[in-house]
């Protein structure tokens, strides 16, 4: 058999890798391990975007994708795998279109699916390692607890407004995801991308930086970020690193929590406020509008959501509400509102805490004003 007949690569393949083939460190043999490997994402969002982007490109074998989102026009400042072409359509279609485009050499598996405790060991199962592209604390745990009880490494990284975090966990010899944090924050006090906002460039930088520890790994070359919390503020570029070790506390290192037993819950269930009493539907809000109820509509959003669209309530933005408690009437109805419910839920606990009994929060914010009564208001 000749030499040739060995390389598990076409003439086109040879001419595509050509520039990691010349690098030492990768090669022939380096590609092979690239496209023999089987590599998860979870999210094809702001950091999935270049993450798949730039891991299709480098020739990984087999991708796969678990998302079960739509393209929405807010979606284009920084998620660069789609286009205005394909608003409204799966992400998880377009993603797979646009990585054949760039790679036709490449496998795509399609998990077009939430991830969640019933079926994360199934789907992370059969992967070399999974990269974290999302932007919630329950998946984002979810992922550390199945890949620690799999033995899977876990590429994490978390994007907020300028800042930006990279690190891998789970590798061997390395800490898990609670060993840097035991447990999830609260999910009220933990806004999102769609609450807080985010530098459009932002995942692109973080999300290459997950790219390349990917391929360090699969190829076992340099330091990947084992035990070594990467951060950047894009603001002043300032990039710093912090050292992780194994907790001697830690449920899952130290104590070898069994992931039936870890505190695992739904997306959804965890952004819903507990006591339904609490909460209110726009359409009721509609009714109690109608019958000229004595209550109050506030809206905590910032002044410039509240000029881009607003359904008449009185605007205290969130972090003025604490010194502003004095202009409402705690003897009346407060309906709180926001975008999408986030920061209304903590606006309706802190005027509680201050004493305000008749409170409820809007469900779904403005957003769902505008999607289930008014069509013509701007959703931003």
């Amino acid at each position: 058999m000749s030499t040739q007949s060995k390389i598990p690569f076409d003439t086109k393949e040879l001419k595509r890798y050509n520039r990691h083939f010349l690098l030492p460190q990768v090669g022939i043999a380096g590609q092979a391990k690239l496209k023999a490997a089987r590599v998860l994402c979870v999210g094809a969002g702001g950091l999935g975007s270049p993450l798949l982007l730039y891991l299709a490109a480098a020739g990984i074998g087999t991708l796969g994708i678990v998302e079960d989102d739509i393209v929405d026009d807010s979606n284009l400042q920084r998620q660069i795998l789609y286009s205005t072409n394909e608003v409204q359509q799966k992400k998880i279609l377009a993603a797979t279109a646009r990585l054949q485009q760039l790679n036709p050499y490449i496998t795509i598996e399609t998990h077009d699916i939430r991830l969640s405790a019933a079926n994360a060991l199934t789907i992370i199962s059969q992967y070399d390692m999974v990269a974290d592209g999302t932007d919630n604390y329950v998946t984002r745990y979810l992922i550390n607890d199945a890949c620690f009880h799999l033995k899977k490494p876990h590429i994490y990284a978390g994007i907020f407004q300028f800042e930006g975090q990279c690190s891998i966990f789970n590798a061997p010899g390395g800490p898990c995801y609670r060993c840097l944090y035991d447990a999830p924050p609260p999910s009220e006090v933990m806004p999102n991308c769609a609450e807080g906002g985010v530098l459009g460039v932002l995942p692109g930088l973080l999300g290459t930086i997950q790219a390349t520890e990917v391929i360090k790994l699969i190829l076992g070359i340099g330091t990947p970020l084992i035990g070594r919390l990467l951060t950047v503020n894009s603001l002043d570029m300032q990039f710093r690193e912090f050292t992780i070790h194994v907790h001697s506390q830690c449920s899952l290192c130290t104590y070898q929590q069994a992931f039936d037993l870890l505190p695992h819950h739904d997306v959804a269930s965890c952004s819903a406020v507990d006591e339904s009493d609490q909460e209110i539907t726009v359409n009721q809000l509609q009714a109690i509008r109608a019958n000229h109820t004595d209550f109050i509509l506030l809206d905590v959003r910032d002044a410039y959501e509240y000029d881009i669209a607003n359904i008449g309530g009185y605007l205290i933005p969130l972090a003025e509400l604490i010194n502003r408690l004095h202009e409402l009437d705690k003897n009346k109805l407060i309906i709180v509102h926001c975008k999408s419910g986030t920061r209304s839920r903590q606006a309706v606990k802190l005027l509680q805490h201050a004493g305000f009994l008749q409170v409820k929060n809007l469900q779904g914010g403005i957003i769902a004003w505008a999607k289930q009564l008014d069509p013509r208001l701007a959703v931003y």
